[in-house]
């Protein structure tokens, strides 16, 4: 019988990373508590906690999504979320929900080692996830991404062994916040790609009637969300807040949640991201035709590739956003066939620009000067950076080599435990 041998140097790694994630925690929560001064945002992080979140979470008990109130943009998968720390009695909604985080957080870590600990495998997507998440200080505690995130990460690490639950866990985060979709798209073609596509299809379509039998207005969302405009820290608001050194009469004003732009050829800004999405999207679907090869780690930089073309192009760029892209850099990473590793630089790197940003200098950044306006190019061209480079190494990594017959087989679930050889997909 096989048995996998526990040496020393490995458990002392696991050990390391199991003290660096306490310690980063205990810190993001100080910083929680100590939120109220200035540099830390003056209290804005947590407000939408407990006054936001708490609110819909009072309207969601009552039995009805929320229903013309702007601010309430989120498929319906998102009430779940808002109602799950009504389940931890003695709490109050905001302590239960930095609980629920922590414990989301937690688990999400805990599958990476498990993921990266695996013969042929890489503990560092695990340290990416453990020290890159306190890159944007106690934010992640204060928003649900962490939450979305870790049903993203679970599905990717779930689909090479189960393309069931990959669907199922990536359905679920979609119906929560939309985006999660896109893991599935780098399944490797032939049954893993029929099974995962069909079995999220069917999670999706049961869980929303669920939803729909259990709450009233569950598309409310479509309504606010088809209104937004152009976020300032978005590739579109950072060109117009540039704008406005150079005579554009425009201005950043709060609307749908979020500081965004208006003015003149707002609009036509806007249009222009939701065509880049366009054309992003475009692309994705070439690659998957034009694909060739598939290794372990194609489906993991598929996902983060994917996420990346539609953060830069959308027209909001919310900081909670940088939780996505780390915790996908951070499964491609647990695999040692992944291109994606100066990508997960990249990411990082913007990460700690984006705390910078916000709310370390957000005045800055809403009043357009120029070191705000430097904040979010650097941010957003480190960003843009990733997303050309990441998409690139993808297609570059599932071409066939120059002259070389491309194998005919098809990967089967389970294919990562097979030589790279035999991972190639026609």
């Amino acid at each position: 019988m096989n048995r996998l041998r526990v040496t020393p140097g490995p458990v002392l790694t696991l050990a390391a990373l199991a003290v660096l994630w306490l310690t980063t925690r205990a810190l993001m929560l100080w910083l929680l508590v100590h939120s109220g001064a200035r540099l830390l945002g003056g209290g804005s992080v947590t407000r939408e906690v407990w006054r936001l979140y708490f609110h819909w979470y009072g309207v969601l008990a009552h039995g009805s999504f929320p229903v013309h109130d702007t601010l309430w943009q989120y498929p319906p998968g998102a009430g779940a979320v808002l109602l799950a720390p009504g389940l931890l009695p003695g709490l109050t909604y905001f302590e239960a929900f930095v609980a629920l985080t922590l414990a989301l957080d937690a688990l999400t870590a805990a599958a990476l080692l498990r993921a990266g600990a695996r013969p042929g495998r890489s503990l560092l997507g695990a340290a990416v996830w453990t020290g890159g998440l306190p890159l944007l200080l106690h934010m992640p505690l204060a928003r649900y991404d962490v939450q979305v995130t870790a049903l993203a990460v679970l599905s990717l690490l779930a689909s090479a062994r189960s393309p069931r639950a990959g669907g199922v866990l990536g359905a679920l985060g979609a119906l929560v916040k939309v985006w999660p979709a896109l893991v599935l798209l780098g399944t490797p073609r032939g049954r893993p790609t029929r099974t995962a596509w069909a079995w999220g299809a069917w999670a999706g379509v049961a869980s929303l009637a669920v939803l729909a039998a259990l709450f009233t207005h569950p598309l409310s969302f479509l309504r606010e969300q088809g209104g937004r405009g152009v976020q300032i820290e978005s590739l579109g608001g950072t060109a117009l807040n540039l704008a406005r050194h150079f005579g554009w009469p425009g201005r950043a004003r709060y609307q749908y949640g979020a500081m965004e732009m208006t003015g003149p050829h707002v609009h036509a800004v806007a249009t222009a991201s939701l065509a880049l999405t366009a054309v992003s999207f475009g692309l994705l679907v070439l690659w998957r035709v034009r694909a060739r090869r598939w290794s372990e780690a194609t489906p993991y930089d598929a996902a983060l590739s994917a996420v990346l073309l539609f953060t830069v192009t959308s027209r909001v760029i919310s900081p909670q956003y940088m939780i996505w892209l780390i915790g996908l850099a951070a499964v491609c990473l647990t695999s040692r066939h992944t291109g994606q590793r100066p990508v997960a630089v990249l990411i990082l790197l913007a990460s700690a620009l984006s705390t910078v940003a916000y709310p370390m200098y957000y005045r800055e950044v809403i009043d357009g000067s120029w070191a705000g306006c430097l904040l979010m190019l650097s941010r957003n061209g480190l960003l843009t950076a990733a997303a050309v480079l990441s998409f690139v190494r993808l297609w570059r990594s599932t071409r066939p080599p120059t002259g070389k017959p491309v194998p005919r087989t098809q990967p089967r679930p389970g294919f990562d435990r097979l030589p790279e050889r035999a991972l190639s997909a026609s």
